[in-house]
């Protein structure tokens, strides 16, 4: 019986979304045509968009946008670079809409495409809200595989892991690499890494035609911190060492190198430099992220950045004040 309802419920939806979004009626005209009050219009309609039965996308982006895409793209040797419009919101929650409507267009290419049967994927907010974000896509042979541990240390299910949103949003397989995140010492590390079943995921993850991944930071504002993936103490000895920026679970400092820290001697998947060459996304978005993709950015791994406008008005005026300074 449920399940009728659930139907019934999504049908309404669909219909007062067309006659909303394509037919330009009002939420009282279609009231009146579905015989239902104008405020259950408004929950199906919020529904509809909710469930991702209305999709929106504007094509272009503005001169501003294009100009730091250029710059970017040219300054790191990128393959593209994406900046989504600054939505003038002024916070974290904004800069990832935005990202993540961007990005889903890129990563809507990406599963339509015959030649990529593989895809890595990393995990974090921006990214699990970019996929949330993708239009279905019928790939049933694509392989969507996580390249980093998907449970917190706890062993508890990771909120941000979006193997299983990206599987349900392309009917393709799934592989979860059942460990967790980081470790707690070098030796549970070495102690996962030697199981079978693990060795085979992350070969199997290796192999794949794309990679996409966030880029964290360590403040507190990051997912490590709001989701207690790493304690106090951990922060700390990260921000002692210089560290800004978490790519695939190894710590940088703001020149791009590895950080001083046994931290990322704990993180369970696979390092960025084992995917060096192949094509890798990243997303990343607001303003304090500006230190953390600029380290990511000179690690010398990322081919495709997807941002939005307030991160990339960041990192150019960074990068012209540096530039400015060795001139």
């Amino acid at each position: 019986m449920q399940a009728r309802e659930d139907d019934w419920t999504d049908y309404l939806a669909i219909r007062a979304a067309w006659l909303s979004f394509v037919g330009g009626r009002t939420q009282g005209e279609i009231a009146k045509q579905l015989g239902m009050s104008p405020a259950k219009v408004h929950r199906l309609i919020a529904h509809a968009q909710k469930a991702g039965f209305v999709k929106f996308q504007i094509e272009g982006r503005p001169l501003e946008c294009l100009e730091l895409e250029e710059r970017i793209a040219g300054e790191f040797n990128l393959n593209s670079c994406t900046i989504a419009p600054d939505l003038g919101s002024g916070d974290m929650e904004g800069a990832i809409r935005a990202v993540a409507v961007s990005a889903a267009h890129v990563l809507s290419d990406v599963v339509s495409s015959n030649t990529v049967r593989r895809i890595g994927v990393g995990m974090g907010r921006t990214i699990k809200a970019a996929v949330e974000a993708m239009p279905k896509v019928n790939r049933p042979d694509l392989e969507i595989i996580s390249i980093s541990g998907s449970l917190t240390r706890t062993l508890a299910a990771n909120p941000f892991d979006v193997v299983q949103r990206m599987q349900e949003r392309t009917g393709g397989e799934g592989y979860y690499l059942p460990v967790p995140y980081f470790a707690e010492s070098r030796d549970e590390k070495d102690m996962f890494l030697g199981q079978r079943s693990v060795q085979n995921l992350m070969d199997r993850a290796r192999g794949s035609d794309v990679f996409i991944v966030g880029i964290g930071s360590v403040e507190n504002e990051g997912h490590l911190i709001q989701r207690g993936m790493i304690s106090k103490e951990e922060q700390a000895d990260l921000m002692d060492s210089g560290a800004v920026s978490d790519l695939m679970g190894r710590f940088l400092t703001i020149d791009g190198k590895i950080a001083p820290v046994s931290l990322g001697d704990c993180a369970v998947g696979l390092h960025f430099n084992e995917v060096k060459g192949a094509r890798l996304i990243a997303l990343a978005g607001g303003e304090s992220k500006v230190d953390a993709a600029l380290a990511a950015l000179r690690a010398g791994v990322i081919t495709d950045l997807v941002a939005d406008e307030t991160l990339a008005r960041a990192l150019s005026d960074k990068i012209g004040l540096q530039l400015a300074r060795s001139a």
